[in-house]
Order: structure tokens, then C-alpha cells, then sequence
């Protein structure tokens, strides 16, 4: 049986030309795959339910929820999710709960600048509304799609600095944060593998080789999602730009956390796509 999967974005800093769609600065997306529905992050409000309704996408039957780090932009949303859930639909069908599935970290409280931008939901309460796994190693979701956990740091050139970022352990220290809790999802399509990020903090090279290795499989078709590259330095971009085109790419939708200038240079080295919310990606 072919594997296949489809992916709407519900939730981007950009929206597509001549689409009825609104936008922020945050990411969702909506994946569907072997009768299994998945919601990727929740953006920074509850704005991936309007442009969900638009595009005639019902969140009702969700089977996944999965937060690709804990960042506000990115789980800015479970708590209008959770309100969803609890509340008595017109239909008089109770939505189905959603099993969630994150990092171990990703609750834990982020700061930067000593403004908090981590997740506006504690564990606690997410676990008291969602069944809740939280992983560092890979969770496969179905035969084809995997959660990858935590991201091996292997590219001295995407080595992150934390700069002002800050993380409260649940011991009550206060560290550097690494954002140790960004991760991806990899889908193992005939002809390659599909990358989906949210922010790619653990770096998309980096995200790229352990999926590779995940899966088994050395061929990449398309990586869409974040790639947090906003005023990256030009060697770093240079030396990403020269990964990616390695791979021979299908596409590259980059999206998020990607600064325009970025994009330019990357469309050098593969084939840039257009991204925004009221894309619908097959493959």
C-alpha cells in the first residue's frame, strides 16, 4: 500500500496571495495520514480554529496533538484547544481527545529577556486535558510518521547560543536554555522523506541527519516548517544552504522563523516554495 500524506498549514506569520486566511506570528499545521489526524502546534492563539472552519477542516476527530517545542508561539493555542474539548458541541458529538506528544521540557517554564515565552500551560494541566506522552526517544505514529525527540546536536555550525534565553527546571534552578526540547516529525514517503519543524532551534541540518538516520532512509523530498533562520550569520547560512543542496530537494518550504533575506540565499542552493496558511501540500 503507497504511503501518503497531506498537510494544510492552519497557522504562519504569512497567508497566501488571494486567500480569505489570517495570520500570526506562530505556526500550525494539520496533517493527515493512514486514518490517523494530527494537529502540529497550536500557534500563538486560538486562530487555527477560524482559518480550520474556512478551510473546511474539522478538528472534532483529532488523533494527535503534537508540540514541536514549548515555545508561546507554538502552544499559544492548547488552552482554547482544551476549552473545545470540554465544551458541549451543536452536534451533540463529544470531540474525541486528542493523545498529546512532546519533549519532557516542553512544558518547563522559558523566559527570554526575562519576558516568559514558554508554554501558557503547565504539565499538570495539560496532562488533567490531554492523554500525554512526553518522550525523548522517537514515537512512531504510524508505520510512516515519526516524532523524532530530542535532536542530536551534531553541526558545530548550528551550535545555538542561548543568549539570553533562560529555563526553570522542575527543581526550582533557573539554566541557559538550549531549547533541548525542539524536535520535528519525519514522514517516510515512497520516494523520501518528508521533514516537518516547527522552529528547527536543534537546527534543520541537524534535524535532517537524525531523521535520516530514524527512518532508515537517506533520500529527502521536501522540508516545511521553521527553520530559525532570522539573522543567521552568513557562514552558517552559507554552510546550511550547501547541506541542503546536497540533497537533491523536491522543495523547500521554508516558513516561520525564516527572514526574507534568508530565504533569497537558500533559493541559491534548492528550490525555495512558497509558504503561508492556506497551503495544502500531498505526497
Amino acid at each position: 500500500m503507497t504511503s501518503r500524506l497531506s498537510l494544510m498549514v492552519l497557522v504562519d506569520n504569512a497567508t497566501l496571495t488571494d486567500r480569505d486566511f489570517m495570520g500570526e506570528a506562530g505556526l500550525s499545521f494539520f496533517i493527515e495520514t493512514a486514518e490517523k489526524k494530527i494537529l502540529f502546534d497550536t500557534g500563538l492563539s486560538g486562530l487555527f480554529f477560524t482559518n480550520a472552519e474556512k478551510m473546511g477542516i474539522s478538528l472534532r476527530d483529532l488523533d494527535f496533538l503534537i508540540l514541536s517545542h514549548g515555545h508561546s508561539d507554538h502552544t499559544g493555542g492548547l488552552a482554547a484547544l482544551a476549552r473545545y474539548l470540554v465544551g458541549a458541541p451543536p452536534e451533540g458529538n463529544q470531540p474525541r481527545l486528542q493523545h498529546l506528544i512532546a519533549h519532557p521540557r516542553c512544558f518547563w517554564q522559558k523566559e527570554k529577556n526575562g519576558v516568559k515565552n514558554g508554554s501558557s500551560m503547565s504539565e499538570d494541566e495539560a496532562r488533567r486535558q490531554f492523554p500525554t506522552s512526553l518522550s525523548t526517544k522517537p514515537v512512531w505514529i504510524t508505520d510512516d510518521l515519526v516524532f523524532l525527540g530530542e535532536i542530536p546536536r551534531r553541526f558545530a555550525f548550528e551550535k545555538g547560543d542561548p543568549g539570553k534565553r533562560m529555563i526553570h527546571t522542575p527543581d526550582g534552578n533557573t539554566e541557559p536554555d538550549y531549547l533541548i526540547d525542539d524536535t520535528a516529525l519525519a514522514f517516510r514517503s515512497d520516494k523520501g522523506l518528508i521533514i516537518i519543524t516547527g522552529c528547527s532551534h536543534a537546527g534543520i541540518c541537524n534535524i535532517t541527519e537524525y531523521a535520516r538516520e530514524v527512518c532508515g532512509e537517506n533520500r529527502v523530498v521536501d522540508i516545511i516548517g521553521g527553520l530559525h533562520l532570522l539573522s543567521p550569520k552568513p557562514k552558517q547560512l552559507a554552510k546550511t544552504g550547501k547541506y541542503l543542496n546536497r540533497l537533491h530537494l523536491n522543495a523547500l518550504h521554508a516558513c516561520h522563523c525564516t527572514s526574507l533575506s534568508s530565504k533569497i540565499v537558500l533559493a541559491e542552493y534548492c528550490p525555495l516554495q512558497e509558504t503561508g496558511v492556506g497551503l495544502r501540500l500531498e505526497y
